[in-house]
């Protein structure tokens, strides 16, 4: 069995992922963005976070999916990797949800983004893509 764990689980385009509670700081509305010139096409600009400077990319361009128009349930998904920290543009975020290991599988699709992919989580009927923070940002 082993230890429940708590993810974030968020929409992008049609498919639900799931970022590790842990790695997630907070989720805040959808904010102005400064445009920052020279940056790679998906990092969307930086925002001010109660004084901190925090870099944005949009998770739907980072992983060569369809951009979809932000609405009002677009989200900002801060997350802290390597003392960093970053937000993450996504379409929604659905809820809080709890898995054990043994309901992740490895992700076994060929492709270009299995690489951001830690596993898939198999929770009832669902399918969450558990993200792997590292490789995205």
């Amino acid at each position: 069995m082993g230890e429940e764990q708590q993810v974030v689980i968020f929409q992008l385009n049609d498919q639900q992922y799931a970022l590790p509670i842990q790695e997630t700081q907070e989720i805040i509305r959808m904010t102005d963005i400064t445009r920052v010139p020279n940056t790679k096409p998906y990092v969307e600009g930086i925002i001010n976070l109660r004084g901190s400077i925090v870099p944005v990319i949009n998770l739907n361009l980072r992983l060569e999916l369809p951009v979809r128009e932000y609405t009002d349930a677009t989200r900002i998904i801060v997350t802290e990797y390597a003392g960093q920290k970053v937000g993450m543009i996504v379409d929604n975020v659905v809820e809080v949800g709890r898995y054990t290991p043994d309901q992740v599988e490895p992700p076994v699709v060929a492709g270009d983004n299995t690489e951001y992919l830690r596993g898939v989580i198999k929770k009832d009927d669902h399918l969450w893509l558990l993200l792997n923070l590292e490789r995205v940002l």
